[in-house]
């Protein structure tokens, strides 16, 4: 009776790896199916005025928004109230979304115009030094690795909070441009053409604009590569 070689057998159990990685996938796009419908579906009812939709519509972007805003205004304190008025926005200017349009490229919309105007707020203001709006910033960043020490030790814990230090820090000096399309793409996941309609600029600008950020991010992070 023949058997099977080690070499069908480690093709057969990479064909399954495979195999298991695209189902996982599949799984994953149909997910995302249903939450993009889901939010269309609290969306129109958003639109026909009810508070309700709303409430659960804001539970489900409020820590999303946050996030972008914080990554591009770099204060965390003026990110948790970004967040707050971008919810208002989304209320207030509700009728302006076209019904069957995508919800997420909508409302990170309005969160990115609120970020890049308090930037420019901000840049108006010479009596105050940039490094005093980003210190906001530096304790929460600093708390970001707090009770992940785990089996790696506390000299792999630091070189971890190191590491998204630098990263951080990189983000942070890149142009407002570069840093929305790259927060958009590596953070948010969203495709390029989600984020041409985020920021207001076609697919190919976003291209260049993730490209060059990631340029200047690897040069930037040469030493953790």
């Amino acid at each position: 009776m023949r058997t099977r070689s080690e070499s069908e057998k480690g093709s057969e159990s990479e064909s399954e790896s495979e195999s298991g990685v695209m189902q996982g996938r599949v799984r994953e796009e149909e997910a995302l199916v249903v939450v993009r419908a889901e939010d269309r579906a609290l969306m129109a009812r958003v639109q026909a005025g009810d508070e309700a939709a709303f409430g659960v519509l804001m539970e489900r972007w409020e820590r999303p928004v946050k996030s972008v805003i914080g990554r591009i205004v770099l204060n965390a304190s003026e990110a948790e109230e970004l967040a707050q008025e971008t919810m208002v926005r989304v209320w207030q200017q509700r009728e302006k979304f076209q019904a069957g349009a995508e919800v997420r490229p909508w409302v990170l919309a309005i969160a990115v115009n609120l970020a890049r105007n308090r930037l420019r707020w901000w840049r108006r203001r010479p009596e105050v030094a940039l490094e005093d709006w980003c210190a906001a910033g530096e304790g929460e960043r600093e708390r970001g690795g707090e009770g992940e020490s785990g089996s790696r030790g506390v000299g792999g814990d630091l070189e971890r909070k190191e590491r998204a230090g630098a990263v951080s820090d990189a983000i942070a000096a890149l142009p407002v441009e570069l840093r929305e399309a790259i927060v958009l793409f590596e953070f948010e996941e969203m495709s390029q053409a989600e984020i041409a309609v985020t920021v207001g600029a076609s697919v190919k600008a976003v291209e260049a604009r993730v490209a060059r950020a990631r340029e200047k991010l690897r040069v930037a992070l040469r030493r953790w590569v």
